[in-house]
């Protein structure tokens, strides 16, 4: 009961809609055409509307009746939704889950799981949020998210519970009419100090540590999308994760830089982690996202 409506006369009034007639709708709720008329008629009664011209041989719907028909629709979708989530819940299964994901994050592996948790947990509310790099931590914390995607720097933070899913490799690149990439031997940190570096940065890092800055210059991003446009352009260099600028690089838009070792490698590789906050265990649903994106990342 919705007040004087009930969901009940709203699925006799989308059935009308959908069969064409009282009759026809009756058979397929398995009623008597009297009552599917009473019930009609209760409604537009109580509502103050004529949902139906009667005046023809099948009843039409009027304007506000069309309306009405939808509206109706998106209730019964709801109440349908309403049921399913409780259901789950009275099973064990979380009543949400929250995911957030780190900017450097490759998301075709993401994407895969996420499309086979939709098929595992149909009725399962996800919300998903992507981060400015290092925000994805932050949201735990807050408990924001349940799940995180994202890099932990410098290492796991002890109040976090963290799978490794991979290794992110870093390219340094630069447009192929940038000055560095002309230079035709290995760079090392004084070639590229004079040129300004294009860095992904946190402007609410809790411990204000930077990590990978050589230029003396830098212009700062917290959109990945943004720097890259930047990249493009040509107003600087950076190193940027191999799966963003493949295409680009054997499309000749980006050349990879031919920087020494020991900067490129200054520390050691970075990880992807799936993390949540220990003192919050997995729900099921989250903890079968974990594992199908162990699965999905073939690292456990």
């Amino acid at each position: 009961m919705i007040g004087s409506l009930t969901l009940d006369q709203l699925r006799v009034l989308v059935a009308i809609a959908e069969t064409g007639s009282f009759s026809a709708a009756g058979r397929r709720l398995g009623r008597v055409q009297s009552a599917i008329s009473q019930s009609i008629l209760a409604l537009e009664g109580a509502q103050g509307v004529v949902l139906f011209d009667r005046s023809r041989h099948r009843p039409i719907l009027t304007e506000q009746g069309r309306v009405l028909v939808d509206q109706a629709r998106l209730v019964l979708a709801g109440a349908a939704r309403f049921a399913a989530v409780a259901a789950g819940m009275h099973a064990g299964i979380e009543p949400e889950l929250t995911l957030v994901i780190d900017p450097l994050v490759p998301s075709e592996p993401l994407v895969k799981s996420l499309q086979a948790l939709q098929v595992q947990f149909p009725d399962l509310p996800v919300r998903f949020q992507a981060e400015l790099i290092g925000g994805a931590a932050r949201r735990l914390r807050a408990r924001d998210a349940a799940v995180a995607i994202c890099l932990l720097l410098p290492v796991v933070p002890p109040d976090l519970t963290a799978y490794p899913l991979s290794t992110l490799d870093l390219v340094p690149v630069a447009a192929p009419h940038h000055p560095l990439a002309g230079a035709g031997r290995p760079l090392d940190r004084h070639d590229l100090a004079p040129h300004v570096q294009l860095v992904l940065s946190d402007p609410n890092a809790e411990d204000g540590r930077e990590y990978g800055i050589v230029s003396n210059r830098q212009w700062r991003f917290v959109d990945q999308g943004r720097r890259l446009d930047f990249l493009l352009a040509g107003f600087g260099w950076c190193k940027m994760p191999a799966h963003l600028v493949a295409g680009h690089i054997a499309g000749g838009r980006l050349v990879a830089l031919p920087v020494r070792d020991e900067i490129v490698h200054a520390r050691p590789a970075l990880v992807v982690y799936a993390a949540h906050l220990s003192t919050v265990p997995l729900g099921p649903a989250a903890g079968w996202l974990l594992r199908h994106l162990q699965e999905e990342w073939k690292l456990s």
